[in-house]
């Protein structure tokens, strides 16, 4: 996302190498989804670039190779883990937790796939599962039994909140196409460890995209005055302002519980001049 088109020259420098780029992303947020690792491993050189731009409090929630998560199943797979994990390995204490993002179709027939695979994990890193099936919403059998897996592995459920997205019909085509992409499920807010994650997506329209968070102010207030340490993503469909909608969830959560830590102050987008 530090590459993202709509930011450059506006939120970002530009045009900036691809060594500084992280760089400039990460004075305006303390954190970032590693996506690009979901469709293709980094070559351990590049995640060195990655260590390289950003200080050891910042953090990666890195998703493991889709091979691992879609291809396999989480069967067979470990080959392709070892390497992801080696890839990784130079952003050292930055990993904040590696996440399992499971398609939509595995369900809880397969609960004891994920059971077994979160066992051989290495003990170094924390996780954070993400599931898409509706049975996990739907069913509270099924519900707890994920929870019961997730629990003994010491891994968070990662919920995406798509309820503002789908509480009218698309008004643009970024969201048009999110329509057809992103899942459809209830809110879910229950947190299962001390580093509670959510990813949250709006409308491109800024102001519905506020107006939709005031669930997730009060839920991250009340999970830090609990002690935990939460991580929040803030996405629209087009993502235009996401850099700047997620600084003001930041200051709106701060303006509750003020010992939490200001973000970094942005590098400017153009160079500053005397005049």
């Amino acid at each position: 996302m530090w590459a993202h088109t709509p930011w450059q020259g506006r939120l970002l420098p530009h045009p900036l190498p691809p060594a500084e780029r992280l760089r400039a992303y990460a004075s305006w947020c303390n954190a970032v989804e590693g996506n690009t690792t979901f469709y293709a491993t980094p070559s351990r050189a590049t995640v060195e670039s990655w260590a390289r731009q950003t200080e050891p409090g910042f953090r990666f929630l890195v998703k493991l190779p889709k091979t691992v998560t879609h291809e396999r199943r989480l069967h067979g797979a470990e080959e392709e883990l070892q390497a992801f994990l080696e890839a990784i390995e130079p952003l050292g204490p930055r990993v904040d937790a590696l996440w399992v993002q499971l398609p939509g179709s595995f369900g809880p027939a397969e609960l004891g796939a994920l059971a077994a695979f979160l066992r051989g994990l290495p003990g170094a890193y924390r996780y954070a599962v993400e599931v898409r099936h509706p049975a996990f919403f739907a069913d509270a059998r099924s519900e707890r039994l994920l929870e019961g897996v997730l629990r003994a592995a010491g891994a968070e459920w990662v919920p995406f909140d798509t309820t503002v997205l789908f509480g009218r019909p698309p008004t643009s085509e970024a969201e048009r196409e999110a329509w057809t992409r992103k899942p459809r499920l209830p809110r879910r807010s229950a947190a299962l460890t001390g580093r509670p994650v959510v990813r949250y997506i709006g409308r491109d329209a800024a102001t519905e995209t506020i107006a939709g968070w005031a669930h997730w102010v009060d839920q991250v207030t009340e999970w830090l005055r609990e002690g935990r340490s939460p991580t929040v993503f803030v996405h629209t469909p087009d993502n235009a302002e996401a850099l700047t909608l997620a600084r003001r969830f930041h200051e709106e959560v701060r303006t509750r519980v003020p010992q939490v830590e200001p973000l970094p102050e942005p590098v400017p987008a153009e160079p500053l001049t005397l005049f």
